[in-house]
């Protein structure tokens, strides 16, 4: 068995704990001391820096969420001086400002550690030919994975997103047998393969590490069918790092926490209020080590749980379940909240209907109209309405019972609805704001 930092990726719960709660008061007091942000936010709830005793009471603390990055945007939550930052990146500031993120030169040396954990527990090593079809720039994962793969030995190859067919040539020309992306633009490079006249015998991958979107057991096995690879997720935000929060190993029975470096809880969106571990609800992640930026209680919005168990691969931290959505993709229809990951979950239970499809909201006079496209086989496609007609009304059933509407069900070709070579987007609302 493989490991990147067996010691403390094999260590006793007890003794993680230990570890965590003297990061955790650290982290505390340097956030008071060196964050106004965090200063006036304990100040205001007569909370002090030394309150956390054992790691439960952290519950007692405030969240802090995206909205107070961007209040603080550039630099407000930095802990230390600009002059100690040796690395910036930010989020693309698409639904508002940008949240910035600083690393010290600690920060970038822990960074490449974490990630080389979860690249090791994922089926890679110092032999293998690293392909980054991630982006480049700002965003944390094309960087996060670049240096991570360098850091245990690995060629790799900064190819960034766009162009498949030429990234194609390059997997073969250079003998990538690592690709790097979203699992979305992993289906788009054996689509295009498929164009080309190729298959997964023209390639000499053997093992994907994919992350950046949530993504369900139907389509690892369609990329792992399709490219002839093993599939594993891993899960990193910009604001709290980027990659190397946690990663499957090749068990794929759950995300691995890098939890000496990540304090991770599940709360109830709603009543913000901590849940058992085995629970469904939101992640909450507070940092442990990190140099830079300190973040304490941070509201991530995916859904996932928390569990413990005991994996083949002989890592004894703490299990996260693939987020399978957000709370705040949540979309509204006629009163009732609806999320995509619903929808891909549902999906994984018909037999028939492919992993790709896109919600479409509209209005039809006063109330909301859902209609889910779903891609089916040319062959179903093309075939007799008996057939077509029974999948449609399994999928409405299916449906109905999974987010308690009724939606219409369009089948349409393969192939098209769009590919995204970055997150993929599966919801169209064209309603308009009244």
């Amino acid at each position: 068995m493989k490991y990147w930092q067996e010691r403390e990726e094999t260590m006793s719960v007890e003794e993680r704990e230990a570890f965590q709660l003297e990061r955790m008061q650290s982290t505390l007091n340097r956030a008071y001391k060196n964050v106004d942000f965090y200063k006036k936010k304990f100040d205001e709830t007569g909370i002090k820096s030394d309150s956390v005793k054992e790691l439960a009471d952290i519950a007692t603390l405030p969240f802090t969420t995206k909205q107070d990055l961007r209040d603080n945007y550039p630099y407000g939550m930095f802990a230390v001086p600009l002059r100690d930052i040796v690395r910036i990146h930010s989020s693309s500031g698409t639904t508002g400002k940008p949240t910035v993120v600083g690393y010290t030169r600690a920060d970038l040396e822990n960074w490449k550690d974490l990630v080389a954990r979860i690249i090791i527990a994922g089926g890679a090593d110092e032999q293998d030919i690293v392909h980054v079809a991630f982006t480049y720039g700002l965003f944390t994962g094309g960087f996060g994975l670049h240096y991570g793969a360098e850091h245990i030995g690995a060629s790799v190859i900064p190819v960034s997103s766009g162009n498949t067919a030429r990234q194609i040539g390059i997997m073969q020309d250079y003998r990538s047998t690592v690709l790097v992306s979203t699992p979305s633009y992993a289906l788009h490079i054996a689509e295009t393969l498929s164009k080309m006249g190729l298959n997964k015998n023209d390639l000499h991958l053997k093992t994907g590490l994919f992350g950046s979107e949530p993504w369900g057991e139907k389509i690892r096995q369609e990329i792992e069918d399709k490219l002839g690879i093993d599939a594993v997720d891993n899960y990193g935000l910009s604001e709290l790092m980027g990659p190397g929060i946690a990663g499957e190993c090749l068990e794929k029975s759950g995300l691995h926490v890098n939890e000496d470096h990540f304090y991770v809880e599940i709360i109830d969106p709603e009543t913000l209020k901590p849940l058992p571990i085995g629970e469904k609800g939101e992640l909450v992640i507070t940092t442990l080590k990190r140099e830079a930026m300190p973040l304490i209680r941070y509201r991530t919005r995916d859904v996932t749980r928390l569990y413990r168990e005991k994996c083949a691969c002989g890592r004894t931290l703490i299990k996260m379940e693939k987020p399978r959505g957000r709370t705040d993709d949540m979309i509204i229809v006629n009163g009732v909240n609806v999320y995509p990951s619903q929808v891909a979950e549902a999906l994984e239970s018909v037999n028939g209907a492919s992993p790709h499809f896109m919600m479409v909201v509209s209005k039809k006079g006063v109330l909301d109209e859902l209609e889910i496209q779903i891609e089916v086989s040319e062959a179903l496609f093309f075939d007799e309405m008996k057939k077509q007609k029974s999948l449609m009304e399994e999928l409405v059933r299916v449906f109905q019972q999974a987010i308690l509407i009724k939606p219409r069900v369009k089948l349409v070709m393969p192939k098209t609805l769009e590919r995204f070579e970055g997150k993929a987007k599966r919801v169209i609302d064209n309603r308009k704001p009244e």
